[in-house]
């Protein structure tokens, strides 16, 4: 599925850090988070939420293809193939953070933030962001967002935690 311009509206699903730990909290889940493009981004935004820890379990920075594959477990021959922006890569995140920290959920967001960086296919502000649930279900998106480097990111951080909000349904 692709998407283009901003993240959907707070209204829809929340993309605040409190009212998704809250969700995770009524659900009984935990949440690891696996990120790229947006450097820690996310978990220093859960984080910035007192008592997240009894529900966020911790997060991997993978900026580089080498860690994805050692930290996450993504495969070589999938980022060869794909390239690090891509539904698979997304999703082998999602799955390799969720697993290796041994959570309900895993988040995984990559993308081209810019300013540079981008192609004619993959162009500045393309974010892949993918969840993966209990029961190995896995949802995977492609934003494409405009603007600033620190727009880009602060976007594919407030559609990564709506794209929980909605995988945690109403609680």
């Amino acid at each position: 599925m692709n998407r283009s311009a901003a993240p959907p509206p707070p209204t829809h699903a929340p993309c605040t850090p409190r009212a998704v730990l809250a969700a995770l909290r009524a659900a009984r889940a935990t949440l690891a988070v696996a990120e790229s493009c947006t450097g820690g981004g996310l978990g220093f935004a859960l984080t910035s939420v007192p008592g997240s820890s009894d529900v966020f379990l911790g997060g991997v920075i993978a900026y580089a293809n080498r860690a994805k594959s050692a930290l996450l477990g993504v495969p070589p021959a999938l980022l060869a193939r794909h390239g690090a922006v891509s539904r698979a890569a997304a999703r082998a995140m999602a799955a390799g953070v969720r697993r290796r920290l041994h959570a309900s959920y895993g988040i995984a967001i990559t993308g081209i933030a810019g300013p540079s960086g981008g192609s004619a296919r993959k162009p500045v502000g393309t974010v892949w962001i993918a969840v993966a649930s209990p029961h190995h279900k896995i949802t995977a998106i492609c934003y494409h967002y405009t603007g600033s480097r620190a727009h880009v990111r602060r976007a594919a951080i407030c559609s990564a935690l709506a794209m929980l909000a909605r995988a945690l349904g109403p609680h």
